[in-house]
């Protein structure tokens, strides 16, 4: 890929025309490349570095850039010197394992939160992310980032409309300031997750008709609420005690 197109995937229109993203910085390689042992789709991906990382062991096509090109490819302010051009999965994620659970997340809009929420399942494991439409890029540059490389561990489903998930799982439950303990015995017992924008929620006419009932992080009220992330990551570890 020449280096202007590379410098375009920055934005995410060019990200989906090209259907490539980047991934920067030693961690993340390390992640991209132990990923890519089992993905014939991530050995192709093709990694740019300046001089200092030349020496770089790497299963990919490896090409030598200056230090001015690798600060117009690069996202952060002050790159490390080592960026990766990686193709975007197929849109249909591979079938469901036996007893996992769906996170779906509503219009989330925060990378940080995202990645965030991307690690968090890929620790735990058995979890499939799905995204609504509207929500933010997960190949987002700040997302990759912030997902310190479970965006290649996290099997995710783009566009997953809010109603689609009537016909697809049996049993939904939600979070809400006014539901049921977490501690609960029957929170573990659903099928899919249900959690809305950070701002906004989920309207209340959408979340009637999935019949999704509602779950709430006890605590002592001295604040409105959870970041959204760190909400995720609660009943995550809650569903795996």
């Amino acid at each position: 890929m020449k280096l202007d197109d590379i410098k375009k995937l920055h934005q995410k229109k060019y990200r989906a025309e090209f259907g490539h993203f980047l991934v920067e910085g030693e961690h993340l390689l390390l992640e991209l490349q132990k990923a890519a042992l089992q993905n014939p789709l991530l050995q192709r991906s093709e990694l740019y570095v300046t001089a200092a990382y030349a020496h770089w062991q790497s299963p990919f096509r490896t090409h030598v850039v200056s230090d001015r090109q690798m600060a117009q490819i690069a996202d952060t302010k002050a790159p490390q010197g080592i960026v990766a051009v990686v193709p975007m999965p197929a849109t249909v994620a591979p079938a469901a394992e036996p007893g996992e659970r769906a996170i779906y997340l509503h219009e989330i809009q925060d990378p940080g939160n995202l990645g965030t929420i991307l690690r968090t399942l890929a620790w735990f494991g058995n979890f499939r992310c799905l995204l609504s439409p509207g929500s933010v890029d997960p190949y987002n540059p700040k997302v990759v980032r912030s997902s310190m490389g479970a965006i290649f561990h996290a099997p995710m489903e783009l566009d997953v409309e809010l109603d689609a998930l009537r016909t697809r799982f049996e049993r939904i439950a939600c979070l809400d300031m006014n539901g049921d303990s977490l501690q609960s015995a029957g929170f573990r017992t659903f099928d899919c997750y249900l959690f809305g924008n950070e701002a906004r929620g989920v309207p209340r006419e959408q979340l009637a008709a999935l019949d999704a009932r509602p779950f709430t992080i006890p605590g002592c009220g001295a604040i409105e609420s959870l970041n959204l992330a760190a909400t995720v990551n609660i009943c995550a570890y809650e569903l795996n005690r």
